[in-house]
Parts: structure tokens; sequence; C-alpha cells
């Protein structure tokens, strides 16, 4: 047993375990600078490391989206603590409503989400079109995007009703992902994201 694992364990018996006490322990340990991790539903933890297709379709949606967003509404990476089990996520772009402020630790709160991206890694593709998504409709956001480089399409997600998108329209990459009758007001142009 690890020590992480070891200090989990105590902290699960003794009915302290949080994501601040999973996250303490993560970061004593030696993860490779440029890795996301995230908390899944309290017993799963994914470690990806960032691939440069995956950098240029985040800076992509993000410089888009700075036609909206001020530069501090907006986040990519950065843990998010949200509903459900011990669910804390770092979004690979979050985008805050106008009202959005802080919780007592500096962090963002998961009410003030407006829109969220989420950019397809090969071995954690099962939690963004499930588990997240399912997550993300439970915290109501209103939009939902997945751009997926393997399969050259992206997943608007919108319309959210008891812990569901009712909306699901797919995308090829190069036609635009129109945002325009949401709360994002915009429309994304994807002829500039690469495939994997």
């Amino acid at each position: 047993m690890t020590v992480l694992e070891d200090r989990i364990e105590m902290a699960e018996e003794s009915g302290e375990l949080t994501l601040d006490v999973m996250f303490e322990c993560l970061e004593k340990m030696p993860i490779l600078e440029g890795t996301k991790v995230e908390i899944v539903g309290g017993g799963n933890i994914f470690m990806s490391p960032q691939r440069q297709h995956h950098w240029e379709i985040i800076l992509d949606i993000v410089e888009q989206l700075r036609a909206k967003y001020p530069r501090k509404g907006l986040a990519s990476d950065v843990r998010i603590d949200f509903p459900g089990h011990l669910n804390g996520f770092a979004c690979d772009v979050a985008a805050m409503a106008d009202r959005s402020v802080k919780d007592g630790k500096g962090r963002w709160r998961y009410q003030d989400v407006e829109f969220v991206a989420e950019v397809i890694y090969k071995d954690t593709a099962a939690n963004d079109y499930s588990p997240k998504k399912l997550t993300y409709a439970l915290a109501e956001f209103p939009v939902y995007l997945i751009a997926d480089p393997y399969q050259g399409r992206c997943h608007l997600f919108t319309e959210p009703k008891r812990g569901d998108y009712t909306v699901e329209t797919k995308i090829v990459f190069g036609d635009p992902v129109d945002l325009a009758t949401t709360v994002v007001g915009l429309t994304l142009k994807t002829d500039e994201f690469p495939r994997d």
C-alpha cells in the first residue's frame, strides 16, 4: 500500500475524507509537471499529461471566448469542486458568469460556471462523456462542449434537466459551433482544431 493509499484509507475510516485531503496527498507525490489531476466520484484519480494538440484546442477556445469573457472570468486546468461524491475536476476550459465570486478558499464555485469545455484524452475519454457530463448537467451548466480530436468533432450539450442534458449536437471540425442562442452568445470556429 502506498503512503497516499494509506492516508486516504485513514481519512475514510475516520470520516474525514474530503477533496482537500485527497488533493493535499496528491500534491505531495512526485507528479510530472504539466500533468492534469482530477478526482472523479471519490475513488478514481486520473492523471493526464497535456499533449500539444490538446493544448492548441484549449487555447483556441479560450481566445475565442475572450470576445465575451474577461481574462479573470476564464479558467483552465484549475480545480473546481462539483456536486456529487468527491468530484474535484480541473476543466480544460470554464467560463464564469459576471456575478462570479470565489469561495473562502479562493476557488471558483461551480454555481458560477456558464460554459465548460473538455478536450478528449484517449485514456480518460469515458470520464468526459459519462460521469463528468452527468455532473455538469447536475450542476446545471447551460453549455458543455466536448472537443474530440480523435473523432474530429465536437459534441455540444445544452438544456440540462434532471441530471442530464436533453440536447446533443455533433459538429465536425471545420464547421462552426453555434452558441449564439445560449448564455455564451458566440459562435466558435473549429477550422483550426487539430486532429490526433
